[in-house]
């Protein structure tokens, strides 16, 4: 008997056995796949790896902009997928030994949801039955594969590929098409088109980067096609063959031809087979339907990461999992998204938190726009020879609050944490200028944007 089950490995599963275990309870997790879930084997470390391989070599490309000259500069693609395999293996072992160490118990294999009888959840694996007094359900989740013709076949063929199989490419494609301009597709374009492949990227959408400010989101794109990658905006895709992907664009059918497709156009919460009717637990629109405490339906019974939808990311799902444990535990806590960051890792990045000016406006707000250059930042000026860094935030007039920061410029990952503090603290404008940020830093900008009202 167990105080807590917990199904699924990713960050808001072994992050919450963790946090319960470290409490004295006693724990079960249990994973179908690999330790540390798609985010840490085919997701955030290893495309991050791939990409600062990728920065160092364009630094290396362009160091005459800062003094320095090197001869015959080259990028091992292979190596770059052996360094990743290194890095993500380390952090693999280290999730597993955090487990150990807070004697969390663990088994490989499918997690079935049986029933809840006398207070006691059943889950079943590998043929045991295991039960427990609640039961957090972690099961991620997984690429789209829409039904358009021929990408069934192209995923069978090695052709079309998902971010699992680009992440192991030992042989970078000549042309790479992007099936989607969200996050993972605009990650993966910006690391094969610096190491020379040419990319075309093809949105259904209007811009690309999803919900990311509209001026942020055109900022990118500007970029990347000062370098070289070619954007098809509101354009369906309705074909993949063995050479060419078709799409359709203001009603005429177009074709670009490709070595190697990688289908990104979104994610699916994995909650099918793992037992959830069992116990008659809602769903909507495809996901588990939970309550501001990370509660279910179900009493004693909670989900945490993409299976619930929402912000699917795994910090998303960290804080998650600290708000189930803390409720299961008796502590009050609830789970709030106004303030969760959002970073795309391409070169340069952009960064976000709190509202756009886009939903700002939808929701009704009476606002305050401002938007700078980093050229307002010392530090960014010298660091970045030539950069269009920019910084937009918003500013709830009527309560001279921070809502919104976004931001396009290398740093900025790291930036947005000092950002959403701010956003996650209602800190007014009077506040926030009392603040002393260290300089030169670029993280300055956001001072300067503030002192700009």
């Amino acid at each position: 008997m167990y105080d807590v089950i917990v199904i699924g490995a990713g960050p808001g599963g072994y992050l919450a056995a963790e946090r319960i275990s470290a409490e004295g309870k006693k724990i079960l997790l249990i994973e179908k796949e690999h330790i540390g879930g798609v985010c840490l084997n085919e997701g955030c470390i290893p495309t991050k790896t791939l990409l600062y391989s990728a920065k160092l070599y364009d630094g290396a490309l362009h160091g005459d902009k800062y003094g320095i000259s090197a001869r015959d500069i080259t990028i091992d693609h292979s190596a770059v997928i052996d360094r990743k395999d290194k890095v993500v293996k380390t952090l693999v072992g280290g999730v597993s030994m955090a487990l150990k160490s807070k004697k969390v118990e663990v088994i490989m294999g499918d997690a079935q949801i049986k029933e809840k009888k006398d207070g006691k959840i059943q889950v079943e694996v590998n043929g045991e039955i295991k039960e427990s007094t609640s039961l957090i359900i972690a099961t991620g989740s997984d690429s789209v594969k829409p039904p358009i013709p021929g990408v069934k076949e192209g995923l069978e063929s090695g052709f079309v590929l998902t971010n699992k199989e680009i992440l192991s490419l030992k042989e970078a494609p000549k042309k790479l098409v992007v099936i989607g301009g969200g996050v993972i597709g605009l990650e993966m374009a910006s690391y094969f088109n610096s190491i020379g492949c040419e990319v075309t990227v093809v949105e259904m959408m209007g811009k690309i980067a999803g919900p990311t400010d509209i001026t942020i989101s055109e900022s990118l794109k500007k970029e990347y096609e000062k370098k070289g990658v070619k954007f098809y905006l509101e354009s369906k895709v309705t074909k993949v063959d063995d050479k060419f992907i078709y799409f359709e664009k203001n009603g005429e059918e177009n074709k670009v031809e490709a070595d190697k497709v990688l289908l990104s156009i979104g994610r699916r919460a994995n909650i099918n087979g793992i037992g959830l009717e069992n116990l008659n637990v809602y769903t909507e629109r495809g996901c588990i339907k939970v309550d501001e405490k990370q509660q279910t339906n179900i009493a004693n019974v909670y989900a945490v990461g993409d299976c619930v939808g929402g912000v699917m990311l795994a910090h998303t799902a960290y804080r998650e999992a600290e708000v189930a444990v803390n409720n299961i535990l008796g502590k009050k806590d609830r789970m709030q998204y106004n303030a969760v960051p959002s970073v795309i890792y391409t070169n340069p990045e952009i960064a976000s938190v709190g509202e756009s000016e886009q939903s700002a406006k939808e929701y009704g707000l009476d606002i305050i726009v401002k938007q700078l250059p980093m050229q307002y930042s010392g530090r960014y000026v010298a660091e970045n020879e030539g950069g269009s860094g920019i910084i937009k935030i918003i500013v709830d007039k009527k309560w001279n609050t921070l809502i919104g920061v976004h931001m396009m410029g290398n740093y900025s990952s790291e930036i947005i944490l000092a950002a959403a503090t701010m956003v996650e603290s209602n800190m007014n404008i009077e506040e926030i200028k009392k603040v002393v940020f260290p300089h030169p830093s670029v993280g300055e900008i956001i001072r300067e944007a503030i002192f700009s009202i």
